[in-house]
């Protein structure tokens, strides 16, 4: 394991460091340009259309789900570890800095989720039972006919089913299991286990069960989470400032906190903030437009501007908490953190050592282990659910009960493993989606700059 670790982290590192930061940043920062800012001229759009549709009931729709319904499965993606454990790692490796570059890649890739939801709705397929088939390879092969079509499709299925149904399900159950053992004790086979009983029985309901338990689970486990960190925030306030001014402080002077050259540390900063942002928000990713393709409206802007308010949600909002939490108890004046790195501190148990310095060590770590239990859970659902699409698309509906079987195990193992080799494997392919998803994008730019031009005329 130790082997395949070094030769995972050099391939990330590649990715990660050169072909994900240019990708994602020149996508982004290309529809925000094309689309002349949408993410802020269509916010408010946006906001209306999540908030006017809002409901903890919609009920079993006809065809695919319904438009609340679709961004609750797409947050219950993009809202998971990454928001708790990957935004620590960010921090741990990068230093407070990297969110501020999360952030930047998030603005951007509101234009890009805009850009994803706008075509997935465009070339979704319903087929005459009422199932809906629709999501990036269905783009990828309308931008590129023949053969390279479908061999960009058919990359873009397998990476998507070892990222999502695979690997990323095994990165949910590892950190629940860890900690769920560092808060109550349990062993980390025993919560694996339970979770592979819940998650086969929500997955053999099939989409529509899925859309039904994250529109209710999303809004109530990120009220949750987001409660317990004003409440912290209050009884830190005097130090909630200098965390804001931490984050931007090492944004652009990190070798301050890292270590090394100006170089090496800006590096590590920008590529953490890029790589734990994808997988924190998705955008770009290619994951999310599975879910917003079943989605039921008059026009793919509409689910355009709602998968927009997915990524502010899950970066601006979630993430953030997290990180001034993080920020502002052990990295400021009498912080663990303050002076330098402090052993026993790692991603996995940064966020309960945060809460726990205010709340106490008992209370803290439980309330980190049920929020993550909850938010890691729905982004299981969601993967399954856009892994089990990819399988369809690949070999058929015969596929999906051997896929559903073997997508258990993994979540089981996922529970037992090194964290450190599951969290890169997650990270290789999650990066490797990238790549086939983006350059659709860029080929079919012209079709989502027309719809957004039709949309905002009427």
């Amino acid at each position: 394991m130790d082997a395949l670790l070094k030769v995972v982290q050099t391939i990330n590192g590649y990715l990660s460091d050169y072909i994900l930061i240019f990708m994602l940043v020149a996508c982004g920062l290309y529809f925000t340009i094309r689309t002349r800012f949408v993410q802020v001229r269509c916010f408010g759009e946006g906001l209306r259309g999540v908030f006017g549709n809002f409901s903890l009931n919609g009920g079993k729709q006809e065809v695919g789900m319904s438009s609340f319904q679709a961004l609750t499965t797409a947050i219950a993606a993009q809202v998971g570890t990454g928001n708790i454990v990957g935004a620590c790692g960010a921090i741990l490796t990068g230093g407070p800095g990297a969110i501020f570059w999360m952030w930047i890649i998030a603005f951007f890739g509101m234009a890009t989720v805009y850009a994803e939801a706008v075509l997935a709705q465009q070339t979704r397929i319903v087929e005459k039972d009422g199932t809906v088939q629709g999501g990036p390879v269905y783009y990828i092969q309308t931008a590129f006919k023949g053969g390279f079509g479908k061999a960009l499709a058919t990359f873009f299925s397998v990476a998507t089913i070892l990222a999502l149904g695979f690997m990323g399900t095994m990165v949910q159950a590892n950190s629940i299991g860890e900690s769920c053992y560092n808060a109550f004790g349990i062993p980390t086979w025993i919560v694996g286990a339970a979770l592979c009983v819940f998650a086969a029985i929500i997955f053999i309901g099939g989409a529509s069960r899925i859309a039904s338990v994250t529109e209710k689970l999303v809004p109530v486990m990120a009220t949750l989470y987001l409660v317990g960190g004003i409440v912290l925030l209050i009884m830190r306030a005097s130090y909630v400032p200098e965390a804001i001014g931490l984050i931007f402080k090492y944004a652009f002077h990190p070798e301050a906190i890292i270590g090394g050259g100006f170089g090496y540390a800006i590096k590590t900063a920008i590529s953490q903030g890029a790589k734990r942002g994808l997988f924190s928000n998705e955008a770009g990713m290619g994951s999310t437009p599975h879910a917003h393709a079943m989605a039921n409206v008059k026009r793919p802007h509409d689910q355009g501007v709602v998968a927009m308010v997915s990524v502010f949600i899950d970066t601006f909002v979630v993430l953030t908490m997290t990180a001034l939490v993080v920020i502002s108890t052990l990295y400021t004046a009498d912080g663990v953190l303050a002076t330098g790195a402090a052993e026993g501190v790692g991603k996995t148990n940064m966020a309960q050592l945060a809460f726990g310095s205010v709340f106490g060590e008992s209370l803290g770590g439980a309330f980190v282990a049920i929020c993550l239990l909850f938010f890691a859970f729905s982004t299981i659902l969601s993967w399954n659910l856009f892994g089990k699409l990819n399988v369809e698309y690949l070999f058929g509906k015969k596929a999906v009960l051997p896929y559903m079987i073997i997508a258990i195990i993994f979540m089981f193992l996922g529970s037992l493993l090194s964290n450190n080799l599951v969290w890169e494997l997650a990270d290789m392919f999650n990066q490797l989606m990238v790549v086939p998803n983006v350059l659709a994008l860029l080929a079919l730019s012209g079709m989502i700059i027309n719809e957004l031009k039709d949309a905002t005329k009427k």
